[in-house]
């Protein structure tokens, strides 16, 4: 339990015509929940309504795709850089208002509000030929004037869709890539005619589209726009600006509330925080905002996130009065349940999101078919109707010996122990979390510890008979005399099998480097053939040490697996620390402080000289052996493998094959 008291984060706000009854909000988050695409089915219901019923006041759900004015003849797009266009939004399908009145029905049960944000999310129209973020390489359709009418119609025909399956408010989204931004952004919109201008002329798009919406739903649902706090691009505005044209838009009365978030959607800094971010890092801003609105007849709400993943902090950006309500989507992915946690003092049993990003990442750039949602620590997340259906006691409790304290071992422990089980964990390290506890010694990655205090928290509180500094063998397993052993032994870094001269001791591994293991010279070369987040923590790591950091890597370019939100944020780190990075490089050899290099596609070979030490990324090889020997032995009568002991990947994966196994033991 705990003494923090929460004297303003679950008191109710009155928003226009609806009533929030706390401050903490999902924020739409198109984090493509449904299995169904186009539709609202029972996967979509569970994964949102989980907040709902977890604490979680709004319910922003995911965002309603508006039709777009197609010229005769073109097809239907949806593209990861281009946006979305279709000729049909889903709203007029009435199979999805059907599902999405269900869904409405399922969360004011849980007491919560259900707010539709409203967008023209693409790139292919524009107010003027400039494209919309950098990651486009065309140049965008010209809006015309009746096209222009289409646009603003559709706003107000999805919100009157919205009022009458039972919504609580619209938001119309004017941030990032949407139509609504690229009116509102000097970079976007150089028209010279009634829709372009100073930051007076540029809001008319979004002021004619809120005022079509009241026309249509008049004060029967909240109404508000979602806006970013400063553009980050060249020409873009800024947020004294911004607090400019939003102050115009305000004073037309029009507004209830105005959700306001800081980033870019290609770039950094990203609007979907990562762990490289402060917590609420532009918190100003929204107290900026807040301080400008409040002088205005109508009470306008102002609703901040930012990486907002504990609710203390929380309850200190209401009380410090930097917003009105507080956007918490993340922290709500990663634990659903949290604000009731939080309500009844239970902050100890939180699982507090770790910003890696994963989650709304692929839902961007799905990488899986079929897709569903993915969080990194909670293994329920996108299996939410699987695991309702299938977790229960245990039918026979019994002894179940998990060997590793790594995330699989850690999951694979504690589910079991939930299920009813006596369980114990033997883990050869002085702690648990195995390669969470090295991915926390990189810089801006700390909050990967979370999830450590997280398990160690719960297998307490679970009972778990938790052994560190205990090495298991078959003979010690054998001895404990368990109904099941699960193997989450895990992996140990690769060493390539083909590469002359990493046997000097000036090659070190990019695991020992973090732990400390291993001292590196002054100027040293980081060798990777891993795409994702290792080495450029590993060459920021050394960076911070005042090494000069140069890398080889094996892609096009580093990090190639990082996705859009958090990919810019990588790279720029690696350009602010002064890492030099050489793609397209696959080590041959090593002599001395020279190294031998060949081209990833071409054959040129490649010769850098004057490094005193090498620092090899390559991934990772599982360790089943123990797995092996236990069948071998046959005295066991369930033997289970997990994590990357059986294939090193993720910790999403290694996650959610624990908990299975936890499941089927």
């Amino acid at each position: 339990m705990t003494n923090v008291k929460f004297e303003h984060l679950f008191s109710p706000l009155q928003v226009g015509p609806m009533r929030v009854p706390n401050r903490i909000c999902e924020t739409t988050n198109t984090i493509n929940s449904s299995r169904a695409p186009g539709l609202i089915d029972e996967h979509f219901i569970a994964h949102h309504g989980a907040k709902a019923k977890g604490g979680t006041g709004w319910i922003g759900s995911e965002t309603w795709l508006l039709d777009v004015p197609f010229p005769e003849g073109a097809p239907d797009e949806v593209s990861l850089r281009g946006g979305f266009g279709s000729h049909f939004a889903a709203y007029r399908n009435p199979a999805f208002i059907e599902g999405w009145t269900r869904f409405v029905d399922e969360i004011h049960a849980s007491g919560a509000v259900v707010v539709v944000q409203l967008t023209h999310l693409n790139a292919l129209w524009a107010p003027s030929a400039v494209p919309v973020v950098g990651a486009q390489d065309y140049t965008p359709h010209v809006l015309g004037e009746s096209e222009i009418g289409f646009l603003l119609d559709t706003y107000a025909d999805a919100a009157e869709a919205a009022m009458n399956s039972g919504a609580d408010g619209v938001e119309i989204h004017c941030a990032h890539e949407t139509v609504g931004y690229s009116f509102l952004s000097p970079a976007t919109n150089r028209r010279t005619d009634r829709w372009g201008g100073g930051p007076r002329e540029r809001i008319r798009f979004v002021v004619e589209a809120l005022r079509r919406v009241r026309a249509r739903v008049g004060d029967r649902l909240a109404l508000g726009i979602r806006i970013n706090g400063q553009e980050s691009r060249d020409g873009g505005y800024d947020n004294l600006e911004l607090r400019e044209m939003l102050y115009y838009i305000a004073e037309t009365g029009l507004l209830d509330f105005v959700d306001l978030d800081v980033g870019h959607c290609w770039g950094a800094p990203s609007y979907v925080p990562s762990s490289y971010h402060p917590h609420a890092e532009y918190r100003e801003f929204g107290k900026a905002a807040r301080s400008d609105l409040a002088e205005l007849e109508r009470k306008v709400a102002v609703l901040f996130t930012g990486r907002i993943n504990d609710p203390v902090l929380a309850e200190e950006l209401l009380k410090g009065g930097f917003c009105d309500l507080v956007g918490m989507v993340r922290a709500g992915i990663a634990d659903p349940e949290f604000a009731n946690k939080a309500r009844e003092g239970r902050l100890g049993e939180i699982r507090r999101c770790i910003a890696c990003t994963r989650c709304i990442d692929e839902a961007s750039e799905p990488l899986t078919i079929p897709y569903a949602p993915t969080c990194s620590i909670n293994p329920e997340i996108g299996n939410e109707l699987h695991w309702a259906a299938t977790f229960r006691p245990a039918d026979r409790p019994g002894h179940v010996v998990v060997v590793g304290g790594g995330a699989a071992g850690c999951e694979a422990a504690r589910v079991a122990a939930m299920r009813g089980h006596r369980v114990t964990l033997l883990e050869q390290g002085r702690r648990l979390g195995g390669q969470l506890l090295i991915a926390a010694r990189a810089p801006g990655r700390d909050s990967f510890e979370d999830q450590v205090y997280f398990e160690e928290n719960a297998l307490e509180r679970l009972g778990v008979d938790v052994r560190l500094n205990t090495r298991a063998d078959l003979d010690l397993v054998r001895s404990m005399q368990p109904q099941a052993v699960v193997v989450a032994t895990g992996a140990l870094p690769r060493l390539p099998d083909d590469v002359p001269g990493i046997d000097q001791p000036q090659v070190v591994q990019g695991w020992d480097v973090l732990l400390g293991k291993a001292a590196t010279g002054k100027r040293v070369a980081v060798v990777s053939q891993e795409d994702y987040y290792q080495t450029p923590c590993v060459a920021e790591y050394l960076a911070a040490q005042g090494k000069q950091v140069e890398v080889f890597h094996k892609s096009v370019h580093l990090a190639t697996e990082v996705a859009r939100y958090s990919i810019g944020m990588v790279l720029k780190r690696m350009e602010s620390c002064g890492v030099k990075v050489h793609p397209n490089r696959v080590l041959k050899a090593v002599s001395g402080d020279t190294l031998e290099f060949v081209s990833s596609w071409g054959g040129q070979s490649y010769r850098e000289q004057g490094f005193d030490s090498v620092v090899l990324v390559y991934g990772a090889v599982q360790q089943p052996e123990l797995y092996y020997r236990l069948q071998e032995d046959g005295s066991i009568p369930k033997i289970l493998l997990a994590g990357s002991a059986w294939v090193p990947r993720r910790l999403a994966e290694a996650t959610r094959h624990g908990a299975n196994v936890g499941m089927m033991v």
